[in-house]
């Protein structure tokens, strides 16, 4: 399993927006997406600092996720942010929600 990280900031007085558009418009979005398992997405009102986490069966599904759809996501972020969006790529070494090694040995 692959997590994807995306750190973005967002603009002054958007974060309802944000948290809506991501609930209406970005998860469905994302439960499309083949190989897509979870999102988190990590916040608080008081602040502009968002980190989005997602998880991905393969490296491949996340990348292919990068190369398309995101860009479209990104698109619909536009208003809300500012600067540039820093994603990475990891893959998962331990999860207590996924049982990652005992699925990686059988």
């Amino acid at each position: 399993m692959f997590a994807r990280t995306l750190s973005i900031q967002l603009k002054p007085n958007k974060f309802a927006e944000f948290t809506k558009t991501v609930e209406k418009s970005i998860l469905p979005l994302l439960r499309k997406q083949q190989g897509f398992r979870e999102e988190l997405v990590l916040a608080t009102p008081d602040s502009v600092d968002v980190l989005a986490i997602s998880l991905w069966d393969t490296e491949k599904n996340a990348a292919t996720y990068d190369g398309g759809t995101y860009k479209d996501v990104l698109k619909t972020f536009e208003s809300m942010t500012v600067g540039t969006p820093k994603v990475v790529t990891r893959e998962v070494i331990s999860s207590t929600v996924h049982n990652i090694r005992d699925a990686a040995a059988a």
